[in-house]
């Protein structure tokens, strides 16, 4: 607990066998992601690589803002920025009289495609607060094109649900065992969760749905 040493040293072997291999690290160019999920956080003292500090950052990982905390504010808040930017697009198409069809071709290929970006991974842990912010897109696009459109709650379901039965069917898949069924052959295994952290992550979600919807 609360001991970084087994880390710094693998740090320090790779350090190591770079130079044996004549290699050189970029300091520069390394950079540094903490996760603390410790109530009581304490400062994390800098990783030193030949006597030089690697910054501390946040990261975007396939399109995915990770900040320290995993609240998803931070992706959140690309994402409203950047869908905002495609709702112009969406009032420009409006004011040349598309029909709502193609107006909702639109919304689903260039705004609804970022909201579902990764969303199997984020959503289920994201505060209350971000879902309304990214749900006032959605809101705002009905307005445009006059429709009722799938709200960002049911995006995060049926994406769940079709990556759920994909692996499933993949005997494959590294997570395919997590899907037990039970021996009624009605329902699968939930997962136990302690924290809610996991509890509202992709897999027990899964499972949730996959139990709620009924096997076919």
């Amino acid at each position: 607990k609360n001991d970084e040493s087994a880390y710094r040293d693998e740090v320090q072997r790779l350090t190591n066998w770079c130079k044996v291999n004549n290699l050189s690290l970029n300091v520069d160019k390394t950079k540094e992601m903490v996760v603390d999920f410790r109530r009581i956080r304490s400062d994390h003292s800098p990783l030193s690589i030949n006597g030089s500090s690697v910054e501390i950052v946040n990261i975007k990982f396939l399109g995915v803002h990770l900040d320290k905390d995993l609240t998803w504010s931070l992706n959140t808040s690309f994402l409203y920025k950047k869908s905002q930017q495609r709702l112009f697009f969406l009032r420009r198409l409006r004011k040349a009289q598309l029909p709502p069809t193609m107006l909702t071709t639109f919304y689903r290929g260039t705004i609804e495609s970022i909201l579902s970006c990764c969303i199997t991974a984020w959503f289920g842990n994201c505060a209350i607060s971000d879902r309304k912010t990214l749900q006032r897109i959605v809101k705002t696009a009905e307005k445009i094109i006059g429709v009722s459109l799938p709200s960002i709650k049911d995006i995060y379901t049926t994406h769940c649900i079709r990556k759920a039965n994909s692996i499933v069917a993949d005997w494959s898949h590294p997570s395919h065992t997590l899907f037990t069924l039970l021996p009624s052959g009605r329902r699968y295994q939930s997962i136990q969760a302690l924290t809610s952290r996991l509890c509202n992550s992709f897999f027990p979600q899964a499972i949730r749905l996959l139990n709620e919807k009924g096997l076919d």
